[in-house]
């Protein structure tokens, strides 16, 4: 692989500034978007009102732990616009969940949080490896899904060309990376692999493509899937993170001299880590749930939103701002079974240690009798490998690194359902 490592000089200066600069910026912002949500949104001044807390009440950022936290629930509840903090004709786009869990969840940027938008994902790109006039192959969907608008507005921000390719139809993708012959890739990790396998068929070798990067979010993923995909294309493999009620792509990206965590860009988010049951702060180095406060967002400012996401804060090491460990899992895709809790994360893990098993599964959760009982579905990475044999491997895996007894079925190549975005990881049938 490249050396693909940024020339210092082209970094934004808050990037490597100091910690005492990086705070006292937070501090002012801070202060100036708690009192723009409390003046103009009305949940969020009944919320402060009821919590006896004022915006004038914050001095230093410690003070922030007093204010009340912001929840999806919350942000239904409001829907569509009541969240806003200006007048509906000032916000300049508006994105949306997809809302197949509930009522979907809507966001709204102004001009100026467009601007900002794009400059933090400029610089999640430009962290990946990317330098004006390169080719990027983004396969993110586009719509009102934040994903593929987002990382395009960054990609035009830092002069790249970009490809708008969006999700699906992977022969195509495979024939226009052939053919156009990018630098970097924009993709949900399972559907990386869903690409790999459109290689694979048609019979060309992925270690030869034109690809330097693969940038990969929008669902968690593990490191053993990072050597997958490296070794499989002979490409880096960073992470980029962020959510639509916090902005969208660019929170937070891996640098790719380092791959040791996501850099926060904390001058426009500010992180905490809480105890998912108590809603106490914990120290930074902690895991917990995962919360944001934006800085610098005008239409749809985020008080202390709880993402469910769950992972720790580390020192900073290629930038000066706080690094996220990779997102081990959300809060609410934990499966406890009969007392244990799991991620499909762990599974993973188990899996791509698993000698003749091919990287796609999914979970099946039933409840026959009594007892919540767990399935992995999963397929024989060639037609040479004796699933029998390879389903009680893994089983006996999972149970000695997880604890819990499952049932495993090895299904012929190419069975198990593939991404064509976010991969689909639970079948609860309970």
């Amino acid at each position: 692989m490249k050396d693909l490592t940024p020339d210092r000089s082209t970094l934004d200066p808050i990037e490597i500034a100091s910690r005492d600069e990086i705070v006292a910026l937070q501090v002012d912002r801070l202060k100036w978007s708690l009192s723009h949500a409390y003046t103009n949104v009305p949940h969020y001044k009944a919320a402060f009102d009821a919590a006896g807390v004022h915006p004038d009440d914050l001095t230093a950022l410690s003070d922030l732990s007093k204010f009340p936290f912001t929840t999806k629930q919350d942000l239904r509840a409001n829907y569509p616009f009541d969240m806003f903090a200006v007048p509906r004709n000032q916000v300049k786009r508006i994105h949306a969940s997809s809302g197949t869990t509930g009522q979907p969840t809507v966001v709204g940027y102004t001009e100026n949080d467009l601007a900002n938008w794009s400059q933090v994902v400029a610089r999640s790109l430009r962290a990946a490896g990317m330098q004006p006039g390169d080719l990027l192959h983004n396969a993110y969907g586009y719509g009102l899904f934040t994903g593929g608008l987002g990382i395009h507005l960054g990609a035009d921000a830092l002069g790249l060309t970009t490809i708008p390719i969006s999700g699906g139809m992977t022969p195509r993708q495979v024939r226009l990376i052939e053919d156009f012959k990018p630098k970097g890739i924009t993709v949900t990790p399972s559907y990386a692999l869903s690409v790999l396998d459109e290689f694979n068929a048609q019979g060309l070798d992925p270690r030869a493509s034109s690809l330097e990067v693969g940038i990969f979010g929008a669902e968690p993923w593990t490191n053993a899937m990072r050597t997958e995909i490296e070794q499989a294309f002979d490409m880096h493999a960073v992470d980029i993170y962020g959510l639509s009620e916090v902005i969208g792509p660019g929170v937070s990206m891996e640098c790719v001299e380092t791959k040791d965590g996501l850099h926060i860009w904390e001058d426009h988010f500010l992180p905490e880590i809480i105890n998912p049951e108590t809603g106490e702060p914990v120290a930074d180095g902690e895991i917990g749930e995962l919360v944001f406060t934006s800085l610098t967002k005008e239409a749809f400012p985020i008080v202390r939103y709880r993402t469910r996401d769950l992972t720790r804060l580390l020192p900073g090491t290629a930038r000066s701002m706080r690094r996220m460990e990779k997102v081990t899992g959300r809060s609410d895709d934990m499966i406890i079974l009969r007392g244990v809790n799991v991620f499909p994360t762990q599974i993973e893990e188990c899996l791509m240690a698993s000698p003749g098993l091919a990287p796609h599964f999914q979970i099946e959760l039933s409840k026959p009798d009594r007892m919540d009982q767990m399935r992995v579905l999963c397929e024989a990475a060639d037609a040479s490998t004796n699933r029998a044999d390879a389903g009680k491997t893994l089983a006996s895996r999972i149970k000695q690194t997880i604890g819990i007894s499952v049932a495993v079925d090895v299904a012929n190549p190419g069975q198990v359902e593939r991404s064509q975005g976010k991969a689909v990881r639970i079948l609860d049938k309970r």
